[in-house]
């Protein structure tokens, strides 16, 4: 999967998503600082038609509606009631636009365009499709298959490499978009100087990754603020099936490991899940004998990756082993 950062156009394309298509909305909330909008990325808003609300949150409210011939969500901006907190939201917005129209990936929802009067407006294409933990209900107690489960996390996971790769930190990753637009309501935030960096992400795809896996609610029975409390300074985490593969246990468990210093990247991250699917999927034919040296080529490779991958995390299986044999005594 691609990662590409364009400087310039709206890179439209046809709206044809299928209902199982997983993307990630883009909605970063920034420093404030005066900055100019490229007039290629800006649309006309007597094209805009605006239709009923999907979804609100603190910075503004997104509609369904139409531009030329498309279905599009359209976020309308608020403004602010002072003149400072305008020009916050001004720059807020000059820094979304910038950023979604430069950061583009197939798991990500496309950027179509912006306008700036008579409102703020940013327009992304609209998925199909019911929210995925819409879904996770509607299958509940029954788990995903493993596989679908596991492809999941994978688009995830390729959406946020893309995203810490251009410097920009998720730090609200959860199920409650669509499946075709999977987790499209999102937070970011890119350049602010916090005590926290981008492992935040990762201990957040553990989480996910484990509802994906058992499709139950983490910390069931607390609020969000005693779920807060008990990760951060109880260390607690959400327990783990009886039957679950040890690497993916390994997976999720070196997500959430306290240390964020210890955490895996998400390229390490998907390295892992992908192994792990290779052993899933049915066995390969036959290979002719012209391409036996090449395939003895890449099981070489992937010997050799998981060797570093060991490698990378030997401490955290020690630490992981060890602590399953102090539960047990």
């Amino acid at each position: 999967m691609n990662c590409s950062v364009n400087n310039g156009g709206r890179g439209e394309r046809e709206h044809e998503q299928t209902v199982l298509r997983r993307s990630v909305e883009v909605e970063p909330i920034l420093v404030p600082q005066q900055l100019t909008i490229d007039e290629n990325l800006l649309v006309d808003p007597k094209l805009l038609f605006i239709g009923s609300k999907i979804g609100e949150g603190a910075h503004g409210k997104v509609y369904e509606g139409r531009y030329h011939d498309r279905i599009v969500a359209i976020k309308v901006l608020h403004r602010g009631s002072t003149s400072e907190e305008r020009a916050a939201l001004e720059s807020r917005f000059a820094r979304e636009v910038n950023m979604m129209s430069r950061v583009k990936h197939e798991n990500l929802v496309k950027f179509i365009g912006a306008c700036k009067d008579p409102l703020m407006v940013i327009v992304t294409e609209l998925l199909p499709g019911m929210s995925l933990r819409k879904y996770l209900m509607s299958i509940r107690p029954n788990p995903l298959e493993l596989h679908v489960a596991i492809k999941f996390a994978l688009d995830i996971a390729h959406a946020m490499e893309c995203l810490h790769a251009n410097g920009i930190i998720h730090r609200d990753l959860k199920p409650v978009g669509a499946c075709g637009g999977l987790y499209s309501t999102v937070t970011l935030r890119q350049g602010e100087k916090k005590h926290y960096n981008n492992k935040v992400d990762v201990y957040s795809f553990g989480i996910v990754l484990w509802e994906l896996l058992t499709n139950r609610m983490p910390f069931e029975g607390m609020s969000n603020l005693q779920a807060a409390y008990a990760a951060a300074f109880k260390q607690e985490r959400p327990r783990l099936p009886e039957d679950i593969s040890p690497d993916l246990a390994f997976i999720i468990q070196s997500c959430w490991v306290e240390d964020p210093n210890l955490r895996p990247t998400f390229s390490q991250i998907i390295r892992m899940l992908n192994s792990f699917l290779f052993k899933l999927s049915p066995p390969s034919p036959p290979i002719p004998d012209t391409d036996t040296n090449e395939a003895a080529a890449s099981n070489g490779t992937m010997s050799e990756l998981s060797v570093r991958t060991r490698g990378k995390f030997a401490f955290l299986r020690q630490l992981f082993n060890a602590k399953r044999t102090k539960n047990s005594q």
